[in-house]
């Protein structure tokens, strides 16, 4: 679980409560089921137009995937690849032995290419292409989310008008009058609240998450990359430490003695 996410969240829908109470302890004119139906129901009718519809079926997947904690570090990563080079050194045995202890399956995957014969051009062809399809998978997660940040505020927008025609369709008639027409302004401006609500706290940051997300993944798989390319030169697993410090802040770098 992302720790961040959740709290940003609940801050924020507790920064937008808490004020709301400080003016007025009626919440209840803040909620309208219609509100919420134009501007979500518009918004997911815009996303199936503009998304394939297995895309916009993965919806829950994706909204899943930014509440998903990391789980490993990169210095981490770095002393696995270190322990898989040494053992790597003592034989193709010895690395066979040791893979069952590799907790990431891209790096497994690329120590079995090792192990298995692959050359050294075919491993790093292979491993690339595989992050390369990631990637583009995961962009498209994050496309999804902000079209829908962008489309949010524009169906609030749009039950906003809704709400003035039918307010002022009955203004001036029997019942009508200035109450009238401040609650009936007051409904309709509900529905641009939760347009902005649903693309500010919600959909826009899930898919500066998601984009933040694609570049930490790269880096690992790159470094895991680079690991199983040195491991298939056989280097010296201080070597290998060396080179795959590269991939983090110095003040991170794995040292010999740790």
């Amino acid at each position: 679980m992302d720790i961040a996410t959740l709290i940003g969240i609940i801050f924020g829908l507790g920064a937008i409560v808490g004020s709301i109470l400080l003016m007025t302890p009626d919440m209840g004119m803040f909620v309208s089921a219609s509100s919420f139906g134009i501007v979500f129901g518009g918004m997911l009718a815009s996303v199936a137009v503009a998304f394939p519809l297995k895309d916009v079926l993965q919806l829950g997947t994706a909204i899943g995937a930014v509440f998903k904690g990391g789980k490993d570090t990169l210095g981490g990563l770095v002393d696995e690849a270190v322990e898989a080079a040494e053992a790597g050194r003592k034989g193709t045995a010895d690395l066979e032995k040791h893979i069952e202890s590799i907790g990431s399956f891209f790096f497994k995957d690329g120590v079995q290419m090792v192990i298995d014969g692959y050359s050294l051009e075919e491993i790093t062809e292979i491993l690339n292409t595989r992050i390369d399809y990631r990637e583009l998978r995961e962009n498209t997660q994050a496309g999804l989310f902000k079209s829908m940040g962008v489309m949010a505020p524009a169906w609030g927008m749009v039950g906003t008008l809704i709400g003035l025609v039918v307010m002022l369709s009955g203004f001036g008639g029997e019942g009508g009058g200035t109450d009238t027409l401040g609650s009936g302004m007051s409904a309709a401006l509900i529905t641009t609240m939760y347009g902005a609500i649903f693309a500010n706290l919600f959909f826009l940051p899930m898919a500066d998450k998601i984009k933040t997300r694609i570049t930490s993944s790269s880096t690992e798989q790159n470094l895991q990359l680079e690991a199983a390319r040195l491991i298939h030169q056989k280097k010296h697993p201080i070597i290998v430490r060396e080179k795959l410090n590269s991939f983090i802040p110095p003040k991170e770098w794995k040292k010999e003695a740790e």
